[in-house]
């Protein structure tokens, strides 16, 4: 509710004790009372303005009419009519279809502090100015690649030039074929991985067991020797090595290789007799195990796994109450089948963290059939497990769903985004040398 008279939207002459504002074409009267609940704002500097200096009038607005006492801006209208409301409500709220970064620098011109925005705005001026830090980043990374020739020694321009190919697929026709080379890399390896566990393709080594195949051992081996080429030209190009050993992404590179050399270690520089101890041979399956870890390698060659990976960091609230959910679910049940089967001479319910593992496979629609009710009660407490777990399961999945699709525009957007700005920065450069030149 208004607690103090609204503004008038109309022509003609201002009463006394009012003024007169014209912002944008829309004239505004304004009661000089309401104006002073905020004297640093412009426009209360304006009615406290005693003198009739044009210098100090001009300093505070456009341009000014003595005989109407209108005062003239070239301001947004739209945004006038969302900051005019702090006079009259004390608080400020964006309006759908305003730039609110513009709003901002709005809100700075009349001398309105960020304070009086309402949360909800508050929140969404963080997002956008968060859309604008990573803009910038990706802007910046873009000038970077482009100043390569800008670089004082002969060693950084190489190593600018060697991070670009190994680094920036788009940059030039090498690069990408580097790319592709590596990507079909970590599919022959991940393929080459699977093939060699099948025991029609082993071969007996001396000791009458099934190894992997000599050939298939060569092609990993080729594999392992070009990530590890990959891995150190990339670190040795890198502008902050710190920064880059740390970085997620590159941690998974480094577990993708590590087993190889370390195996390799075992088995060509160990004795026999430690071969031949269980705790050794157990380690070095456990790390033969890790080369699973190269798969992830293929996120950094596609940026809907990025994306991916982006919307399920987003949604962590989300698993959390799903995870929550089932956890609750599965207790609950897996007690309840314990107690209803125990009058069965034929239960297959021992104890209940036994009965957890029927209690998840029901819960998430598995069912192996291994473990399962016989009485009558223990077989309706199934159905009902049936049911909450699909309905548990399929909450949170449209709120997953759609902060992948919001991650995946946002990520087109910013990327459109920054190539925009770049051709702007061109458009100008390119202006100002020209005027050079006419000059």
């Amino acid at each position: 509710m208004w607690t103090v008279p609204k503004p008038k939207y109309r022509r003609g002459s201002c009463d006394e004790g009012e003024i007169a504002v014209n912002i944008g074409g829309v004239r505004v009267e304004l009661f000089g009372d309401v104006l002073n609940r905020y004297p640093e704002s412009r426009l209360a500097e304006l009615l406290n303005c005693a003198t009739q200096d044009h210098e100090v009038i001009s300093s505070l607005c456009d341009d000014f009419d003595p005989g109407r006492k209108e005062f003239y801006f070239d301001r947004d209208p739209d945004a006038f009519k969302c900051i005019i409301n702090v006079y009259y409500l004390d608080e400020i709220h964006i309006k759908p279809g305003i730039c609110p970064i513009c709003f901002i620098k709005e809100m700075e011109f009349w001398k309105i502090d960020q304070c009086v925005l309402d949360e909800c705005c508050k929140s969404y001026l963080s997002e956008k100015e968060e859309e604008l830090t990573e803009i910038a980043n990706k802007v910046k990374v873009i000038l970077e690649d482009l100043e390569v020739d800008r670089c004082i020694t002969r060693t950084q321009r190489c190593q600018r030039f060697l991070w670009r190919l190994m680094e920036k697929p788009g940059s030039s026709l090498p690069a990408r074929v580097i790319a592709i080379i590596s990507f079909l890399s970590v599919l022959v390896s991940a393929l080459v991985m699977c093939i060699g566990t099948i025991p029609e393709l082993q071969v007996k080594n001396a000791d009458d067991k099934l190894v992997e195949h000599p050939t298939l051992e060569g092609i990993d081996t080729a594999c392992m020797l070009w990530f590890t080429a990959e891995y150190l030209l990339r670190l040795a190009s890198s502008p902050n090595k710190l920064h880059f050993t740390l970085s997620f992404m590159n941690v998974i590179d480094f577990l993708a290789i590590m087993p190889f050399y370390v195996v390799l270690t075992l088995t060509s520089l160990g004795t026999a007799s430690m071969m031949e101890l269980a705790n050794v041979q157990q380690a070095v399956q456990a790390l033969r195990i890790m080369r699973i870890a190269r798969i992830f390698k293929l996120a950094r060659h596609s940026s809907g796994l990025q994306t991916l990976t982006y919307a399920l960091k987003s949604s962590l609230k989300e698993l959390g109450l799903l995870l929550m959910y089932m956890g609750v679910g599965i207790f609950v049940f897996s007690a309840l089948a314990y107690t209803m089967e125990q009058s069965h001479p034929e239960t297959l319910f021992s104890s209940i963290p036994q009965s957890f593992w029927w209690a998840i496979i029901t819960m998430t629609t598995v069912g192996y059939g291994d473990i399962y009710p016989k009485t009558t009660l223990g077989r309706c407490n199934a159905a009902v497990s049936f049911l909450c777990g699909v309905i548990a399961i399929a909450l949170p999945i449209h709120p997953i769903i759609n902060n992948f699709v919001v991650v995946y525009n946002k990520q087109r957007v910013l990327e459109t985004a920054a190539k925009h700005e770049v051709e702007l920065m061109e458009l100008k450069n390119g202006r100002g040398v020209r005027r050079k030149c006419s000059s």
